[in-house]
């Protein structure tokens, strides 16, 4: 591409993403815990800062439906906690799972109220929504938080949400607000993904090897990054990092979502992106942007792939992988030639061929009747289990290819 159609095609992809933004009627912002605190706590200038630019966002003739609803996904307990308790003596540091239930207990209270303060000079009323993911993996639950989420939004209520951390046992928990956030982009039916961080973007190159990478400002397809190429370590008090950022875009690009990616301490960061500063010359921040995929899957889809994390693994042939990436078909007893795991029937298990992953999806069988019919034909399979068997092992519509998990 020569350097005038490369400069047509960064124009035409500037005025999509103006467009994308003034259109984004409700919007999925998460904000992680190295923007919102330091090492006294909670950093309230940020706080203050962050709710006077949403309070923007949400005033009417602020996007093109009157208006935009916001949920906030705000992490921060857990340091916000551990700060309190070392005010009184108490060292809540470490990994252990029950010193970080018991820290975000005591930040928990403290995060809401710093986050009313800061949202009532603008008149903004605040719910507080505490989830597990079992509140999701539950049909009926995840319809119910749904319906909740649409009223407190047709109230005017800006829900702020965090993971359940005082309760969730290691198999229902998200494993860090990024996976949340992108998770109720669905819930909620968001239009746009914010992912508010202590980074400039995603860097070109691991940041922690070379710190002169360059930010990327767009990323077309976010699905096939190298993520072991572009992503460095954790921050020091939050537990997602780069990775997890890219995996949570990559859930929303399914969805047919954007992510925009900030740095939250930026000056006017949120402003600044949909053009609502007054400040002459005002640009819009450095960060990056996450194209959304061009074919978006169905919600349901989404919904049975990310609902749980898998309970194990199927190993199929070379047939059967061409068979679901290339035809959209079920995967049949025949293509399979390894079981890992011990699972039930109705489990969400990983689908692999030649040590990479294919997608997810839920089994027909449980891996101990699986282990007794992989690689057999269907009569072959009748006759070890009965008339009373499925023809298919995962059906296709319940199996998500390239799945984020």
């Amino acid at each position: 591409m020569n350097d005038e159609a490369s400069a047509g095609a960064d124009a035409d992809w500037a005025r999509e993403r103006r467009r994308l933004l003034a259109r984004a009627h409700c919007i999925v912002i998460k904000v992680g815990s190295a923007v919102l605190t330091d090492a006294d706590g909670l950093a309230l200038e940020v706080l203050d800062s962050l709710a006077a630019q949403m309070a923007v966002l949400r005033a009417p003739g602020a996007g093109d439906a009157g208006g935009r609803r916001i949920v906030l996904v705000s992490s921060g307990a857990v340091a916000a906690g551990r700060a309190a308790l070392a005010s009184q003596g108490i060292d809540a540091r470490g990994r252990d799972l029950a010193v970080r239930q018991a820290a975000a207990a005591v930040g928990q209270g403290l995060l809401m109220r710093a986050w009313d303060r800061a949202f009532r000079p603008h008149g903004v009323a605040t719910a507080q929504v505490l989830l597990t993911r079992d509140d999701l993996r539950s049909r009926s639950r995840f319809l119910n938080a749904r319906n909740t989420f649409a009223e407190l939004l047709r109230w005017g209520v800006l829900p702020i949400v965090n993971e359940n951390d005082t309760v969730s046992v290691a198999e229902l928990k998200f494993g860090d607000n990024d996976c949340l956030a992108s998770l109720l982009v669905n819930l909620v039916g968001a239009d746009l993904f914010i992912n508010l961080t202590s980074a400039r973007g995603v860097c070109a190159r691991d940041p922690q090897a070379d710190p002169g990478a360059p930010v990327l400002a767009r990323i077309e397809d976010v699905a096939r990054l190298d993520l072991g190429r572009l992503c460095g370590a954790k921050t020091a008090v939050g537990t997602g990092g780069m990775r997890s950022k890219l995996m949570a875009a990559r859930r929303a690009a399914q969805l047919g979502v954007p992510t925009l990616i900030l740095r939250g301490r930026e000056q006017d960061a949120l402003t600044r992106a949909f053009g609502l500063v007054d400040e002459e010359g005002a640009e819009a921040p450095a960060g990056t942007w996450v194209d959304p995929a061009r074919h978006a899957i169905p919600r349901r889809k989404f919904w049975l792939a990310y609902q749980s994390d898998p309970a194990g693994s199927v190993t199929v042939d070379a047939g059967a992988a061409a068979a679901l990436m290339r035809e959209g078909g079920s995967l049949l007893p025949g293509g399979v030639c390894e079981v890992s795991g011990s699972f039930q029937k109705g489990a969400l298990v990983r689908v692999e061929h030649a040590g990479q992953p294919l997608g997810v999806g839920l089994t027909n069988y449980s891996a101990a009747d699986l282990r007794k019919i992989m690689g057999l034909k269907r009569h072959e399979v009748a006759a070890i289990l009965g008339d009373a068997h499925y023809p298919d092992v995962i059906h296709r519509d319940n199996l998500l290819l390239d799945a984020a998990v």
